[in-house]
């Protein structure tokens, strides 16, 4: 049987491709996990997963950890600013443990995009490439969930505020995204392609706000803001200023589409259309 390892199995993401994987009928035993905790290596062990331990930051247990694995998705890392040295061990591990398919969660539109954290995923992609590993790329929009962040706030104040105008937004759950990962990774003919994964369904910050606007019962009013103001804004709020910097950013670059694409490669993917961001808001007021 072929054996699929998935990194960052306890994340957001990582949870849904392992129920995603599940609801494809692999089973658990034939799944390695790659963990840092021991208390999560024991929930999942307890599951019947194949638990690996390592750290994308050590490479020396990498390639152990990967020993015996065929196919391998590499969820990237979340410590924006490590993730390209963190990558390259997880690359390095792979090829010296012989993997010989890896499936890498890039972001949208990568080669080309002006939204800070696009470098870092292009200089992975340029790795993976370099090493001989047959490859695909899933190039994640946004997703759907970080629109939730600030609904809080929207609700109590009436207002939504960003810097991105009128540009378009067509994001993805991460539970999409994730039956996205599981039919790459057990499937054939994806070898060698880049993806760009994003909703079926687009919207405006205005059109976002009309429909917390129609689900609320309250006004609620897009306010558009200076890239400067924004993050401003955001550190005000108690955001770290990188974070900050990087969501102003991409809210002020966003008008030339880096966020947005209408292809609908991910509903042909995964055999259904994408969730639509009212269907995630009802969800969220519902709790």
């Amino acid at each position: 049987m072929t054996k699929y390892l998935v990194t960052g199995a306890t994340g957001q993401l990582g949870q849904l491709v392992l129920n995603a994987l599940s609801e494809k009928k692999i089973l658990n035993s034939d799944i390695a996990v790659l963990v840092r905790r021991a208390d999560a290596a024991a929930e999942l062990k307890s599951k019947g997963y194949d638990v690996r331990m390592g750290d994308y930051s050590d490479a020396d247990k990498l390639a152990a950890a990967f020993a015996g694995i065929e196919r391998l998705l590499l969820i990237s890392g979340s410590e924006v600013g490590e993730r390209l040295p963190q990558h390259f061990n997880v690359i390095a591990g792979a090829k010296e443990a012989g993997v010989k398919y890896i499936v890498y969660t890039s972001l949208l539109k990568a080669t080309s995009s002006k939204i800070g954290l696009a470098p870092e995923h292009v200089g992975t992609e340029e790795a993976i490439t370099g090493s001989g590993l047959d490859y695909t790329f899933l190039r994640n929009g946004w997703y759907a969930e970080n629109y939730l962040m600030a609904l809080p706030q929207i609700l109590e104040l009436g207002q939504h505020f960003g810097a991105a105008g009128d540009a378009k937004f067509a994001p993805a759950t991460r539970a999409d995204l994730a039956e996205a990962a599981a039919v790459v990774l057990t499937g054939e003919g994806h070898e060698g392609k880049t993806y760009e994964l994003a909703g079926d369904y687009s919207f405006t910050y205005a059109d976002y706000a009309d429909t917390i606007a129609e689900l609320s019962g309250k006004q609620i009013a897009y306010v558009d803001m200076p890239e400067a103001a924004f993050k401003d804004a955001l550190t005000g709020a108690g955001l770290p200023e990188p974070l900050a910097a990087l969501l102003s950013n991409a809210d002020a670059v966003a008008a030339e589409g880096w966020l947005f694409d209408d292809s609908k490669t991910l509903s042909r993917l995964i055999g259904h259309p994408t969730t639509p961001i009212k269907e995630v808001l009802q969800a969220a007021m519902a709790n």
